[in-house]
């Protein structure tokens, strides 16, 4: 390595380093300043010496925010995996106390996760690790997965098929449903097919459709259900059937802890619905990292717990 690559390589401390990488996720350096616990001067500093160094404006003043030029865009992976190594370096000498670790641990589900997981994992922290805090945030799968690679995430809950190699699957739980309905208009004993269509029934939909995985699995018998109403969450589902003499077809876990709170009975299917696997994914990179193996035992135990506590 010259003597030039020296000086230019002392130029580049680490925290021009995570400017660079800030200004790429948020675009805003105001918002990189809050992130890093920086001036806004400060951040002007490291974008100075970044130009002079890579000898580019890396990013542009849009009425938007700044947009990163190609060279910044090239510079991504290299600078990214060097910070990450670093990180992993650092890391790798300590293990993680939650006891006396601080920060923000942020994670995106949508509200079955929220409501059947997080809950524990608040009460959790509150215990066990108080210098931790949970910031939830309800994305859909790509939007999740491109908010765990940009590293504004640690991780995400939910149904993911395949994510790409760049993430790390882990299964939880396998997640099935019950019915719901009002004590008034309760569902006595066994629920039949026959009466299962006659009645009304309230869709979870975050993307506001008025069908989903019951009513293709009906259609391939022939069959069809009434739907009256698409809600995008699944307790205002719950608080709408129980205003009314409809059923709704819920994820087993929110059923058996919050059917009661809202004076509604369950009934099994009377048709086999297709289980799938609850997941947390997080990026290859924090594989090793220690407060993200904390915090996986922890969605471990609270998933496990869950379905020893689980009717049926």
């Amino acid at each position: 390595m010259t003597e030039f690559q020296n000086n230019e390589l002392r130029r580049l401390d680490l925290t021009v380093l995570l400017v660079f990488l800030g200004l790429l996720r948020r675009r805003k350096a105001s918002q990189v300043a809050v992130d890093l616990a920086v001036t806004q001067s400060a951040v002007s500093h490291a974008l100075k010496r970044l130009r002079e160094v890579f000898r580019d404006e890396l990013f542009l003043r849009r009425p938007h925010g700044l947009e990163p030029t190609a060279v910044a865009l090239a510079l991504e992976p290299p600078v990214a995996a060097a910070v990450e190594s670093l990180r992993q370096a650092v890391s790798g000498h300590h293990s993680f106390d939650p006891g006396s670790a601080e920060g923000v641990v942020r994670l995106a589900a949508f509200d079955a996760e929220l409501v059947t997981l997080l809950p524990e994992l608040i009460r959790t922290f509150s215990l066990r690790a108080p210098g931790l805090r949970i910031v939830a945030r309800s994305f859909g799968r790509r939007d999740a997965l491109d908010a765990i690679a940009a590293g504004e995430l640690d991780l995400a809950l939910g149904y993911f098929r395949s994510p790409s190699d760049a993430f790390i699957k882990e299964d939880l739980f396998e997640q099935d449903f019950l019915v719901v309905g009002s004590k008034q208009h309760g569902l006595a004993g066994k629920l039949s097919l026959e009466a299962y269509l006659e009645r009304a029934h309230v869709l979870v939909s975050p993307a506001g459709e008025l069908r989903g995985i019951v009513d293709e699995m009906l259609e391939s018998r022939g069959l069809k259900r009434r739907v009256i109403a698409a809600l995008p969450l699944f307790l205002p589902a719950l608080a709408a059937v129980q205003a009314t003499d409809a059923l709704a077809t819920v994820p087993r876990r929110v059923a058996s802890l919050y059917a009661e709170a809202f004076g509604l009975t369950t009934a099994e299917p009377p048709l086999p619905i297709s289980s799938f696997s609850i997941a947390a994914v997080r990026h290859r990179r924090d594989e090793g990292a220690p407060m993200h193996r904390w915090l996986l035992g922890e969605l471990r135990r609270i998933a496990l717990e869950g379905a020893m506590g689980s009717p049926g």
